[in-house]
């Protein structure tokens, strides 16, 4: 995940450390995927594409050096408190509304209950509800509708005994599709209210 690689870029270049320059490890996501970061100065530029791909810059002016592959328990060996002062990656909920409505599915009824554990977990004061829709009626419509659906997710929770203060709404309407379609598409799967819990 390039945002968790960027942190530990950022922690190694201010945690003080003896020797002058900047390290860069590329970390696998906690769902085992791994993303991808160029790090480039002005005299060379060096591709991190695997877990565990590292690379240093001793000054602005020096060259990446050559990859270096790390196994997990060098990774932790060598960078295991700035690991540990890491966040935890944020938990991800998705609620699917019925067709047109700002009304949950059956089967997303149970999902609230485990928002409010993760907050309640977490000590949470960061929560994120984003609202979609499908690309059926017109945008202005669609960005109304995720509204609604994000604000009433929002109630449910607040409904439970959440603070309201610690929540942010979004509407993206139907411009971040989960599954991407032709514009007057029904798609249950975009029709949704993602949770954020940071």
């Amino acid at each position: 995940m390039i945002v968790r690689t960027l942190l530990l870029i950022l922690c190694l270049a201010f945690s003080g450390c003896a020797t002058k320059g900047t390290t860069v490890v590329l970390l696998e996501d906690p769902d085992g995927s791994v993303g991808q970061i160029e790090v480039s100065t002005p005299a060379g530029t060096q591709q991190l594409s695997a877990a565990g791909h590292s690379t240093r810059v001793s000054d602005a002016s020096a060259s990446p050096s050559a990859l270096r592959t790390l196994d997990q328990k060098k990774i932790e060996q060598e960078y295991g408190q700035v690991l540990q002062a890491m966040p935890s990656p944020p938990e991800n909920f998705l609620l699917y509304f019925e067709y047109g409505k700002a009304e949950l599915t059956a089967e997303s009824k149970p999902v609230p209950s485990l928002i409010i554990e993760a907050i309640n977990r977490r000590n949470s004061r960061d929560v994120r509800v984003n609202g979609h829709s499908d690309t059926i009626g017109q945008r202005e419509d669609n960005a109304r509708l995720s509204l609604e659906r994000a604000e009433r997710a929002r109630d449910i929770l607040v409904g439970q005994g959440i603070d309201p203060s610690i929540m942010k709404v979004f509407s993206h309407g139907e411009g971040n599709l989960l599954i991407p379609t032709a514009d007057d598409t029904p798609e249950p799967r975009n029709r949704r209210v993602e949770v954020l819990v940071r």
